[in-house]
């Protein structure tokens, strides 16, 4: 499977970063980090793993110092550990700031948006952040535009408005977009959005750190899901926001802190601990997905099939260029329109029909059968998430639920 070439060589942005322990040799590479970060310090008898630390409230009294630690809600040695190695997974200057779910995460960069403003929002996105967005809009605190964000120049368009209607303020991005995989020129998109006056905001759920650094290409925030690849294995809901710029961080900070949008200990410790084998599971999610993606290409009960590893698909070079790999999701749609999609997803074994992605176990759903999902999006579409299975199994699985849906197929191709 083809890669972009390696971000962080020895001229990448973790080169210029002067915040690590002076016993940790810079310009370690994202797989690294992703294990060694957020370790406690090396001292003898010391413990490899930060613990867990189970107290909502700390000993203070008198005049409190800027990071003395009060009351949990505020801040925890927990969270200390998995924020500071996500921020430096990310590449950023400061830690991450975890939230207690990835909509929560969502939220607090949702209220960087002045009131009244107007967000540039991709057409095809979490369905979540789409509705999240609607209600603000409905309540008279946004205004909202939609646009296919991987059409660089119609995003271009938006972002400076139409006549009497004013640039926007905030551009949000995801790429690939959820569920229709399509590939944003963020490097594009970064510069005419701050050329426009817009803040730039990344959901980088789909790609994770590995696979982009958004905060290196000029976004001003990027937020996860850390519920998916980053923690990994279906256990915990977690959401977390990065930024490199201290103010916007003092704000998302306070934002958490007022709101309440806080997680708990143990969830913060088993994301770090997932957190661990990113690279591992990373690797064999996206080379299982490539393989798939090429094998349904070819299949006779798929009409469509959506990875920007294939070759022919419409985000593939632009993927190629800017990402490393070309992720673990992918997205199809069999013969027999709905109904041919629902039968898959009933005749599959091992695969799970579930609605979430990333973790260690396949899964897939027909996205349509939300209510709340976009209605461009086809109702026949099936989102896959690639596991860490071996891919004979998952073919022998998904290529039988194909043939049984489609009826009558030849046994073989």
């Amino acid at each position: 499977m083809p890669h972009a070439p390696h971000p962080d060589g020895p001229d990448g942005p973790d080169a210029a970063r002067d915040d690590r322990p002076d016993d940790r040799p810079d310009g370690l590479r994202p797989a690294t980090l992703a294990v060694a970060a957020g370790r406690p310090p090396r001292v003898q008898g010391g413990p490899v793993n930060p613990p867990v630390v189970l107290s909502s409230t700390y000993v203070s009294q008198g005049v409190p110092g800027p990071d003395e630690l009060l009351y949990a809600r505020g801040g925890t040695e927990t969270w200390t550990a998995f924020e500071e190695a996500l921020g430096e997974l990310e590449g950023s200057t400061a830690p991450a700031l975890v939230h207690a779910s990835g909509m929560a995460a969502i939220a607090a960069a949702f209220a960087l948006l002045p009131a009244g403003g107007r967000v540039v929002l991709p057409t095809h996105a979490y369905q979540i952040s789409l509705a999240y967005a609607a209600d603000l809009e409905a309540r008279g605190l946004a205004r909202v535009t939609r646009v296919a964000i991987d059409d660089t120049a119609a995003v271009v368009a938006a972002l400076h408005g139409a006549p009497g209607e004013g640039p926007a303020a905030m551009l949000w991005v995801e790429s690939p977009t959820n569920p229709m995989l399509e590939v944003a020129d963020l490097p594009a998109l970064v510069d005419a959005a701050h050329a426009a006056g817009a803040l730039v905001v990344v959901d980088n759920t789909f790609a994770t750190p590995l696979g982009q650094r958004p905060l290196a290409l000029g976004a001003d925030v990027v937020v996860h899901s850390v519920t998916k690849y980053l923690a990994g294995h279906s256990d915990v809901v977690l959401g977390a926001v990065l930024t490199d710029d201290p103010a916007l961080h003092a704000r998302v900070l306070a934002h958490r802190t007022l709101h309440g949008s806080v997680a708990g200990p143990w969830e913060v410790w088993l994301a770090l601990r997932g957190m661990r084998t990113l690279a591992l599971r990373l690797e064999r999610a996206q080379a299982n997905a490539a393989e798939i993606a090429r094998r349904l290409a070819a299949h006779p009960a798929v009409v469509e099939v959506r990875h920007p590893s294939l070759p022919d698909d419409p985000g593939h070079a632009r993927a190629a260029r800017q990402m490393n790999g070309f992720g673990a999701v992918l997205a199809l749609r069999p013969v027999g329109g709905a109904a041919g999609a629902d039968a898959v997803v009933a005749a599959v074994r091992l695969w799970l029909p579930a609605t979430s992605l990333g973790g260690v176990e396949s899964m897939l759903e027909r996205r349509r059968r939300f209510a709340t999902e976009s209605v461009t999006v086809p109702a026949d579409l099936l989102r896959l998430s690639v596991g860490v299975e071996d891919v004979e199994d998952l073919w022998a699985d998904l290529d039988a639920a194909l043939r049984s849906a489609a009826g009558e197929l030849p046994v073989e191709l």
